[in-house]
């Protein structure tokens, strides 16, 4: 899979679709092309391969509209990020207004033993506005009292501690986690050493 999936929610995974999000120059955009959204969609689930299929054919019959696409697709996922990371109210009323949008493209109808939108027409917005109905269900969990922010200085990605002791302090105890206490052992050797501390 070319993305991360390590939030516990797959609409929190397209919130870490960015790289050292607090990390100022090294912050790393990963949905960088409408071809990116689409192939996001699909190891997430949102659509099918038929669909990308499609949608791949469509966007590169209108690269403006694609671009323009990915663009309202970020914007979408950096109000989630804002309203609830920041608590935000603007953010939350843009994700809103992008909810209400994107509900009035489609249509609930029953599928088997549930109920489920369908979207009326066949476009480039498909993607994105099944994400922003993603996002906002994303918003109605009841166990959001979980969600943690990695504590590298830099990374900025989110997750659900599930936890027992909710005591999960890194995005992926194999990097964040494993760079961080590198450092601190650093730091600790120069401490005892009696030189400066230093950062990795």
């Amino acid at each position: 899979m070319r993305f991360g999936h390590i939030a516990g929610d797959r609409m929190l995974d397209l919130v870490n679709t960015v790289s050292w999000r607090l990390g100022g120059r090294q912050r790393a955009e990963k949905l960088l092309t409408f071809l990116d959204v689409v192939d996001w969609c699909v190891e997430a689930n949102l659509i099918s391969g038929d669909e990308a299929m499609a949608l791949r054919d469509l966007a590169g019959r209108d690269d403006a509209g694609a671009e323009r696409e990915r663009q309202r697709v970020v914007e979408a996922r950096e109000a989630t990020y804002a309203a609830l990371v920041e608590d935000d109210p603007g953010a939350a009323a843009d994700l809103a207004d992008r909810y209400r949008a994107a509900i009035a493209a489609a249509d609930l109808v029953r599928a088997d033993d549930r109920w489920e939108w369908r979207d009326r027409e066949f476009d480039l917005r498909l993607p994105r506005n099944r994400i922003v109905r993603g996002l906002v269900a994303l918003t109605q969990r009841d166990d959001l009292d979980r969600l943690h922010q990695c504590e590298d200085a830099k990374c900025g990605w989110v997750y659900l501690d599930t936890s027992p002791r909710r005591n999960r302090r890194w995005c992926n105890t194999k990097d964040c986690g494993d760079r961080n206490r590198a450092r601190a052992y650093y730091a600790r050797q120069k401490a005892r050493a009696g030189g400066p501390d230093s950062v990795l």
